[in-house]
């Protein structure tokens, strides 16, 4: 059999996947019976709220929504997308030509990138981050090029001196704040800041906004789309995932420029036909209901945010509590740092019984760092800060 990576030239272009060393170790050592404390996936624990899952299943019982939808949304989800940002964000958005939903931020992300980058356009994007936002650009044959986003460094800074140093001119900048994974958060002047120098350079921005509502020193986060000039330039995804803890139901939307969604409107039609109906109803109630349910959801990732980094502190692994997402970017111990964080990772699971995410699997600029997903209940996350004290002592 001829190895893919060989014979597939989409493919030779992905790196390999350093997620999945950890994650090999993990499940060896559970199979052998060993009690490992999960903090690495970023897959949220609780549950739907009950009124959303009660509008899927009154949705779902009814024959008309069995059948195939659309591939862009039905309107009544368009309309309480447009509604949703209107009220928040005090953003005008048009429901037939500013919005279309998409099957989780994912898949719109990359699908977007598909249908606007040729290969050799440029593309920024901030290093470390999440991964489908450098792959995405990769596997539509891209010339991705990283902006360092860490501590003592300035983002917009570095944008600048790259962009002097870039030919072709990029194409494209995507970021996301509050950032995965390192917990950075920006306000509206950032915002304004990144627009004005995309106009004079004729850049698109794309702007993943997954954390809107999950920060622990306000009530939300402000969208890329607030400040003035935004929609000319570009778009902001967001996602019910983390939210409304919708994960495994897979809806988001984009919003923004017209011409633009018209592009990722388009290449969707050829690709999908749209989210299952009863899912799309669903969603519209938890956008339009009482939004007490996402307070809730945040209350209880402060908790586990606060006992697990009091707890790092405690046993000497001195660790920021994060304004904002839902994990924990933590600087490896000085005695550790030689190994490296997919190492380290490792040594974590076989010594510790703790999995973590590998910095390095968000780019080679994370390499000093691991991150923690706040997905485990507070007994669980006090044991595995039991399983680090062995190790640090």
């Amino acid at each position: 059999m001829v190895e893919p990576l060989i014979k597939f030239s989409r493919m030779r272009r992905l790196p390999p996947y350093v997620f999945a060393q950890v994650n090999a170790l993990k499940m060896e050592l559970r199979r052998a019976g060993m009690d490992i404390v999960d903090l690495g996936m970023g897959n949220p624990d609780l549950p739907t709220p009950q009124h959303i899952v009660d509008k899927l299943l009154e949705a779902a019982q009814k024959p008309h929504n069995h059948r195939y939808s659309a591939s862009r949304g039905i309107t009544k989800l368009r309309e309480a997308i447009a509604n949703w940002y209107g009220t928040r964000y005090d953003v005008d958005i048009d429901p037939e030509t500013e919005t279309v939903v998409t099957i989780g931020a994912k898949e719109g992300l990359s699908h977007l990138i598909l249908s606007l980058i040729s290969p050799g356009d440029v593309v920024f994007a901030p290093n470390p981050t999440y991964p489908i936002h450098p792959y995405s650009v990769i596997i539509a044959g891209g010339d991705l090029r990283s902006i360092p986003i860490e501590k003592g460094r300035d983002f917009f800074e570095d944008l600048k001196v790259a962009t002097k140093q870039t030919w072709p001119q990029p194409k494209m900048l995507i970021i996301s704040f509050p950032h995965n994974p390192t917990t950075e958060v920006v306000d509206l002047e950032f915002f304004q800041k990144i627009c004005d120098f995309a106009k004079e350079h004729e850049i698109i921005v794309v702007h993943d906004l997954a954390y809107a509502d999950l920060v622990f020193d306000q009530d939300m986060a402000p969208s890329f789309l607030q400040v003035d000039g935004a929609k000319d330039i570009g778009v902001e995804f967001f996602s019910l995932s983390k939210s409304y803890s919708m994960p495994g139901w897979r809806v988001g939307f984009c919003v923004g420029n017209a011409e633009i969604i018209s592009a990722l409107t388009r290449i969707k039609s050829y690709l999908d036909y749209g989210i299952f109906q009863p899912i799309q109803i669903a969603a519209i109630i938890a956008l339009n209901s009482d939004q007490s349910c996402v307070k809730e959801i945040v209350n209880v990732y402060r908790s586990r945010r606060d006992v697990l980094v009091d707890g790092l502190n405690r046993v000497g692994w001195p660790t920021d509590k994060p304004k904002a997402t839902m994990f924990v970017w933590s600087k490896i111990p000085e005695r550790f740092l030689d190994m490296g964080s997919v190492e380290f990772s490792k040594f974590l699971i076989r010594e510790a019984g703790v999995a973590v995410s590998p910095g390095r699997g968000f780019g080679e600029y994370g390499d000093d760092y691991v991150r923690f997903a706040l997905v485990e209940n507070e007994e669980r996350t006090r044991q595995a800060i039991r399983g680090i004290r062995r190790v640090l002592r």
